[in-house]
């Protein structure tokens, strides 16, 4: 058995398993929507009125697409650990020839699929229902894989050091939450205190949302986000591999 063999084969378990979780795929979907309507609404009442919505609906593209590409693999892999480790199936894998970084290769081929059709229908939505000021580029497709390989990193990351899948929940959100208003989505730098914005560049997400703004607003070179956000899949994808548990 290859090891495309092997991560097809958890990929396509981990597949059916979502299938299965209704509520986890009405929410996977809906909740970018419901995000999308809230903030589209705001955005429409004050398109040219300054401040935190003060931009057009095509501005804040990335800041929908990073609500996708970062709580759903942060929660969906930490949950992954903390669920397989609490029905002792790391033990059981332990005895297999699956390793640790095929677990989570498998596990983010599925996540990169979802959040690709998330994604779409996120921007389909965009383009049917909003007067939008963007527009689409091939681009999307390596930097929403990139993200996703990043923080399917981190959710690993979180899985360990989480000890239920209650606790998975509670620190994705504690990482979430923060960054997607600091990372250049919604929010941009002159909003924020001077000391505060060398931060700025410590999150993965902000060479996403930047990349993403300049490949469909902006019309900027795009090569300089996106060489450093495929730096960041490989070191998150490294350090969150060796993060899985081997047993339980």
């Amino acid at each position: 058995m290859t090891w495309i063999t092997r991560v097809g084969a958890e990929a396509g378990t981990a597949w059916r398993s979502f299938l299965r979780r209704r509520t986890a795929v009405f929410f996977t979907f809906g909740f970018p929507l419901i995000l999308v309507g809230i903030f589209g609404a705001v955005v429409q009442t004050n398109p040219t009125g300054g401040g935190l919505f003060g931009h057009p609906t095509g501005f804040y593209v990335p800041g929908y697409l990073a609500i996708i590409v970062l709580f759903t693999p942060l929660s969906r892999i930490g949950s992954s650990i903390a669920r397989c480790r609490d029905g002792s199936r790391f033990e059981k894998l332990s005895t297999t020839p699956l390793n640790r970084g095929e677990w989570l290769a498998a596990h983010t081929l599925v996540n990169i699929g979802i959040i690709l059709l998330a994604s779409a229908i996120v921007l389909g939505v965009l383009e049917l229902l909003a007067e939008t000021s963007f527009s689409l580029s091939p681009l999307l497709l390596p930097f929403i894989v990139l993200a996703v390989v990043v923080f399917c990193g981190v959710g690993a990351l979180l899985g360990r050091v989480a000890d239920s899948q209650d606790g998975v929940i509670a620190a994705s959100n504690a990482v979430a939450l923060p960054l997607v208003f600091l990372s250049e989505t919604f929010i941009t730098p002159d909003m924020l205190p001077g000391w505060f914005r060398p931060a700025i560049g410590l999150s993965p997400l902000t060479y996403f949302a930047r990349g993403v703004r300049n490949a469909t607003y902006i019309h900027q070179s795009v090569w300089p986000d996106l060489l450093i956000l495929a730096a960041l899949a490989g070191v998150f994808f490294v350090v969150g591999a060796y993060a899985v548990p081997q047993s339980d």
